[in-house]
């Protein structure tokens, strides 16, 4: 079981509502609990070492709040917003290059084919140019983070 298995797990308890989940296969073992309120999750990763060395190793992996927590946003206010998403994994900067000014800033107006951000994958920095026009409203990701496919970046107002 990889990480991306692990934390598809930890997204799918949080949203069930469920207290706890125990998973147990040949070698591994997950233990998945969250609180009465469901505002964290905590999750214990056993893997067991090969029968000659009987040792465990337990890794415990962050914390994690549930998926619901972030949906509390008034989701009326962002159905009028167009997201703008990643279309590639990698690192997002806001800026060409570090003595460089944003590319955009919350209240720009942008249009169609206006560089937004640069993301870089494989030592290539990728310019995303924007799909729509309008005002940039919010920008939900952190310079120099780390981004995964089809991740908000952008929230745009049309009007």
């Amino acid at each position: 079981m990889d990480l991306k298995e692990i934390q598809n797990l930890i997204k799918f308890v949080a949203n069930s509502g469920v207290a706890e989940v125990k998973l147990e296969m040949d070698d591994v073992k997950i233990t998945i609990r969250t609180t009465i309120e469901g505002s964290t999750t905590e999750t214990t990763y056993v893997q067991q070492m090969p029968a000659h060395n009987q040792l465990q190793q337990a890794m415990p992996i962050q914390n994690v709040a549930p998926v619901a927590a972030a949906v509390e946003t008034p989701a009326v206010e962002e159905n009028k917003y167009i997201t703008i998403k990643s279309p590639i994994i990698g690192t997002f900067y806001r800026k060409p290059s570090p003595d460089k000014a944003m590319f955009v800033e919350v209240g720009t107006t942008i249009s169609k084919g206006d560089v937004l951000c640069v993301i870089e994958a494989m030592k290539l920095f990728n310019e995303i140019e924007s799909e729509v026009s309008g005002k940039i409203v919010k920008i939900l990701v952190d310079d120099m983070s780390p981004v995964e496919f089809d991740q908000p970046l952008f929230l745009v107002d049309p009007s």
